[in-house]
């Protein structure tokens, strides 16, 4: 299986100067996957599903004269999952940690995680605050506040919804503009020297690792 993840990974990024794989994190049920399948696809549904284990996407763009190619990872919110979760820390240029703008629980458990990374994560690793659901009026985390926090880790910080698309592309393109300007882009071109299949692929791709348990929540109107 992690043979096979492999080789798509290489064909995807064929033609491209860097990819930069980017997770994202934060409690289940924040929106990561909104974010994702809108950021990827362009797309919303109001279905909600909980990602076990991981899924990911790749998304190209030009940056400064470069294609770029973003590798993002869904990564599972459970706790109980996140033994499956830790060793995608490894290796991730850029983290994007979320919380749910109307779930203070949430916003409380970005210090978690950013312990979490602090673990697992390697050094100088780009980090952006994400408040999600910024279109829900039930907010129970005030924009001040999130900003405050994100000041405190000296990281960006922006806040997001996934369902009228609202600061999706720019959180985004602004991670990805830091990690190139970061240093770690000498790490990041592709494998050389390799015979691999000319690409058929589109711009978005995605290769799943994921079991997804349907739960269809048609009163939830944010995300």
């Amino acid at each position: 299986m992690k043979k096979h993840l492999n080789l798509l990974i290489l064909i995807i990024i064929q033609n491209s100067d860097h990819l930069f794989k980017i997770l994202l994190i934060g409690n289940s049920g924040v929106g990561k996957t909104c974010m994702l399948m809108r950021y990827s696809e362009n797309q919303f549904t109001y279905n909600f599903y909980n990602t076990i284990g991981v899924d990911f996407k790749i998304k190209a763009l030009r940056l400064e004269d470069k294609n770029i190619k973003l590798q993002i990872w869904d990564t599972a919110g459970q706790d109980r999952f996140r033994t499956i979760t830790c060793s995608y820390y490894r290796g991730a240029h850029g983290i994007l940690i979320v919380y749910d703008i109307t779930e203070r629980e949430s916003f409380d458990n970005v210090k978690t995680w950013m312990v979490e990374i602090e673990k697992h994560a390697k050094k100088g690793v780009q980090k952006m605050l994400i408040g999600n659901k910024s279109d829900c009026s039930n907010r129970a985390v005030s924009y001040e506040e999130g900003f405050e926090l994100a000041k405190q880790y000296q990281i960006p910080f922006a806040e997001t919804s996934a369902k009228n698309a609202s600061n999706i592309d720019l959180a985004f393109t602004n991670l990805a503009k830091n990690i190139l300007g970061s240093g770690q882009v000498l790490n990041t071109a592709p494998s050389q020297g390799m015979k691999i299949q000319q690409n058929k692929y589109n711009t978005q791709q995605s290769g799943s690792r994921q079991v997804q348990q349907n739960q269809k929540n048609q009163g939830d109107d944010c995300c």
